[in-house]
């Protein structure tokens, strides 16, 4: 009865799988980069709010890692979460009780676990199981997890609000993909989807996570009391909407096909974080903040445009194939290349907002 409770429809676009030119798996290196500069927050959290003597009646510490997508990152934040927590352990004389770990990823059922499992490190040490399903319901027993982990998953929401594809409702989003230099209307409707999407994610995680369990979120979001419009993250729907919009000038999309495409995401600011977390009531908020800019190594001899375009598709193309089609997938992104090829200056794309969140499991009614 609890899972139905917390249980709400999602839709399912997950990153690109298998190990292409163009798969997330070879175009995730900024996400890497953000796990990286969130390892010492992390360290640092759970040696100050993890108190592992709450834990010693189970001989196994469980972690989740929700949206993990294909892989290599997933690994890397899970290591950096394992490592902490033997500290932790060390340092609170427990040495001898250290626990066993096992670490859960989740993603939808459409992910591809193939290429997840396949690239496992050989090394770990924990046991790896998969949970499909979408973190906007209930996907473990409760009280099972110690530790929740999500990096660049909670801007993607359940669905796009159904007002804004609506002509007949003022939410209509006509000409546009996003919420940023729309009407008021249309950043209420994407608002209001978030506010509902994160207390289900919410309630579900408070179910789930032990009394003293922790939440880590690493989230692209956007600082408080900046619009829409001035994040870099715009500047890629921007751009998205600009090649949709000459493919309906030359007749390979239909301006109805066209209004009716929108992005799920939204980048929520850490003020709306914390409002869902108190509305939720479960959790305490014992770290909130903006994570320095992420310094990506070398790229390769490929142009920089190819690369971002890579990047973007790896991410976005499952959501173009589902609206538009597979026919038209080439073209778009070969647009969304040219289209940077010709960028002034690549620096509006680059360093969005990333923010580091940690919550607590509150103790129990």
């Amino acid at each position: 009865m609890a899972a139905e409770q917390t249980s709400k429809p999602s839709e399912a676009y997950p990153m690109k799988g298998g190990d292409s030119d163009d798969s997330y798996s070879n175009n995730s290196s900024y996400q890497r980069g953000v796990i990286d500069t969130a390892k010492e927050l992390i360290t640092e959290s759970v040696a100050e709010k993890l108190d592992a003597t709450n834990f010693l009646s189970s001989t196994t510490f469980r972690i989740a890692d929700l949206g993990c997508s294909t892989g290599p990152n997933t690994f890397f934040a899970v290591q950096n979460i394992i490592e902490a927590v033997r500290l932790k352990y060390e340092c609170q004389g427990l040495h001898s009780q250290l626990p066993e770990f096992q670490v859960f990823f989740n993603d939808h059922v459409s992910n591809d676990f193939n290429t997840l499992f396949a690239s496992l490190p050989p090394d770990r040490q924990y046991y790896a199981g998969a949970v499909a399903g979408s973190f906007y319901s209930r996907l473990f027993p409760n009280a099972s997890l110690h530790f929740v982990h999500a990096s660049y998953a909670n801007h993607w929401l359940s669905g796009v609000p159904k007002s804004i594809i609506d002509k007949t409702s003022p939410a209509w989003n006509k000409g546009r993909i996003y919420c940023a230099n729309s009407k008021d209307e249309v950043v209420k409707a994407y608002e209001t989807q978030f506010a509902e999407d994160m207390e289900c994610f919410l309630q579900a995680r408070a179910q789930e996570l032990v009394t003293g369990g922790l939440i880590a979120l690493v989230f692209c979001g956007r600082r408080n009391g900046t619009l829409h419009s001035q994040t870099a993250q715009n500047m890629s729907y921007s751009l998205f909407e600009s090649c949709l919009a000459d493919m309906v000038r030359t007749g390979k999309v239909g301006e109805e096909e066209a209004d009716s495409f929108n992005m799920p995401v939204y980048h929520m600011s850490p003020k709306e974080v914390e409002a869902a977390v108190d509305g939720n009531g479960c959790f305490s908020i014992e770290r909130m903040e903006e994570l320095p800019p992420v310094v990506v190594g070398e790229l390769g001899s490929l142009p920089k445009s190819q690369i971002m375009t890579s990047g973007l598709r790896a991410a976005t193309e499952g959501q173009i194939k589902a609206h538009f089609g597979d026919a038209i997938s080439n073209d778009f992104f070969d647009s969304v290349r040219k289209k940077l090829d010709h960028q002034v200056s690549f620096t509006e794309f680059s360093n969005p907002a990333n923010f580091f969140a940690l919550l607590k499991r509150k103790a129990r009614d």
